[in-house]
């Protein structure tokens, strides 16, 4: 038996700060396997971007992004899924938005 490699592409759309920190508005990315979720898109986003960009979007105390950035996959935010945990398929599409807090 022949095993594929098969893997996950999702469309990655940055809004605010993470535009800017990025560089890009857009991008695709692939994720290996066919049961990925949020998580390891964050992760295969931020491993080799800036540290100024990875800053923007993971909270450093909790190694979480969502509190500094909504998460939506195909328009549905993701605490209304599964969280970080939300499967993703392949040619979804995942918008980031970074959120300011202001005091």
């Amino acid at each position: 038996m022949i095993k594929m490699d098969t893997k996950t592409t999702v469309k990655i759309e940055l809004v605010g700060v993470l535009r800017k920190t990025y560089g890009k508005e857009a991008e695709e990315k692939a994720v290996k396997g066919t049961t990925a979720k949020i998580r390891d898109v964050i992760r295969k986003l931020a491993e080799n971007s800036s540290q100024e960009f990875k800053r923007a979007l993971i909270d450093p105390e909790l190694q979480d992004p969502r509190p500094n950035t909504l998460i939506l996959v195909n328009g549905r935010e993701i605490s209304v899924l599964e969280g970080l945990e939300t499967p993703v398929k392949n040619g979804d599409k995942i918008v980031l938005i970074s959120v300011s807090h202001g005091g």
